[in-house]
């Protein structure tokens, strides 16, 4: 199938059809009559803070108001992390570390949340995909920024391909947006990434997965309705493979064969006391990595949990060679009830093993996700807001093989760290979180790994980029078992 070449003067239609989008989509998520919520889960235990920690003043995750009336918040909390550097600007939802083929490290971020609301701070720091050079952690440096259709929104599908080193984006914002996407070189030097390709390929944007070994890149477009599998063996051609229509996904991740696809499913059963649907489908996507002549999207199994909210993603890893998924919930339920009755999902690991039979093995929550927590927080700056407050939004791994850390954003809450190394009992080890004064934190994006410099690279949707040093023996978990 021909692909439609987008030229730079479709640039500016694009940004307005991103804004109008957004304006029709942002706020159509599903209602959830979230009344007579589930009994909740246990929340994780808390970390114990080492040396130079500047703990949280009370509950497991929250900023209270009088920590903002008295100043404490503006001094920020930590729990063995120490700051690294900071770049001031807006961030989005994704942070990527990469090392090209001569040696040289680069961070990628986009800095859009939700066009164009970012419009008068990206008027001062940039628009666009923004690119470090890393060689000096504590100093990172602008080399450039990436400002071409899809990069100036790519919502939440921007990834970095290490084995390829490609570079993909999607137009996109918090519903749907035209499927432009955008293919970069990075590997030949990633401080200057070069654009390969900007096509119609795929359906629509939102959210994406890329196979392992980077020949198919899927996209989702969540409110669109529609998944689309990309071709892109030939980056500067890429080609539809397959696409289809009337599915809600959000997040797409894949196993290490390329084999099975699993996707957070939003579902589209509106009906009941949650959305009876939401949760994890796995797919059989064998015949599209095999580029069948008749491919095809075969649904394996669906898992629901009670605590859910609206699921982000769920990124595969293996134990002992065991297959898991480290699966997210973003935000909070919303329906008619008061805001402290709304169900928090967080984050849990998912035995994946036998794709038939999934099952939820553990959870990573914090007090302040509890019922009890909401209700003794709903007065905090930013703690009733359905897009934000003491939920979670992007969890990532080190690695994929036997990792014994998980980091999170849990937005308000900022970045936490947990120990996974006992999987059926997780812990919290480490956290950072720096609040705007009298606003608390957006901490959305997927957090990157250093793991050679035992450090986690994150953004705050208001006040950017972040390189943060695990402390007090906890960076020793990330030694490769």
């Amino acid at each position: 199938m021909g692909m439609s070449r987008v030229t730079p003067h479709h640039r500016h239609l694009l940004v307005a059809v991103a804004a109008i989008a957004l304006t029709l989509g942002v706020f159509a998520l599903p209602g959830v009559d979230a009344s007579a919520p589930a009994a909740p889960v246990r929340a994780t235990p808390p970390a114990t803070c080492g040396p130079g920690s500047l703990p949280e003043t009370g509950m497991q995750g929250r900023v209270p108001t009088a920590d903002h009336e008295s100043g404490r918040a503006a001094r920020g909390y930590r729990c063995n992390t120490r700051l690294i550097s900071h770049r001031s600007g807006t961030g989005g939802f994704k942070v990527f570390r990469y090392t090209d083929r001569s040696g040289r490290t680069c961070a990628y971020y986009d800095s859009t949340r939700f066009f164009p609301t970012d419009l008068a701070m990206q008027m001062r720091t940039g628009f666009g995909v923004i690119v470090l050079d890393m060689s000096r952690p504590s100093r990172p440096r602008v080399t450039t920024t990436l400002t071409s259709a899809a990069m100036l929104s790519p919502h939440e599908s921007l990834l970095v391909h290490p084995g390829r080193g490609l570079l993909a984006g999607v137009l996109g914002n918090a519903f749907a947006n035209v499927g432009i996407l955008d293919l970069y070189d990075i590997g030949t030097d990633c401080r200057r990434p070069r654009l390969l390709s900007t096509t119609h390929s795929a359906l629509l944007g939102h959210e994406s997965g890329w196979s392992p070994d980077g020949r198919t890149l899927y996209a989702s477009s969540s409110g669109g309705q529609s998944l689309t599998a990309i071709d892109v063996s030939d980056p500067r051609r890429p080609r539809k493979v397959l696409e289809t229509y009337g599915v809600n996904y959000h997040g797409l991740r894949l196993s290490p064969d390329g084999r099975t696809l699993y996707a957070a499913n939003i579902s589209n059963k509106f009906t009941g006391p949650a959305l009876p649907g939401e949760g994890l489908r796995i797919l059989d996507v064998s015949s599209i990595q095999d580029r069948a002549r008749r491919p095809e999207f075969k649904t394996v199994s669906d898992l629901v949990w009670p605590e859910r909210s609206i699921p982000q993603v769920a990124q595969p890893f293996t134990r002992n060679g065991r297959a898991y998924v480290l699966q997210v919930d973003e935000f909070s339920t919303v329906g008619a009830d008061r805001p402290e009755n709304w169900r928090v999902g967080a984050a849990r690991i998912i035995d994946v093993e036998d794709a038939d039979r999934p099952a939820v093995v553990s959870n990573l929550r914090l007090d302040v996700h509890q019922p009890t927590g909401r209700r003794a927080s709903i007065g905090d700056p930013g703690a009733t807001n359905p897009f934000g407050g003491y939920t979670a939004h992007y969890c990532s791994l080190p690695y994929q093989k036997n990792p014994r850390l998980a980091a999170c954003s849990m937005i308000g809450s900022g970045l936490r760290v947990f120990d996974i190394s006992d999987l059926r009992r997780p812990r919290e080890v480490a956290y950072f979180n720096a609040p705007v004064a009298g606003e608390g934190s957006s901490v959305m994006a997927q957090p990157a790994w250093d793991v050679a410099g035992r450090a986690i690279w994150f953004t705050d949707t208001a006040t950017g980029f972040y390189a943060v040093r695990l402390t007090n023996g906890v960076g020793r978990l990330l030694a490769r078992t």
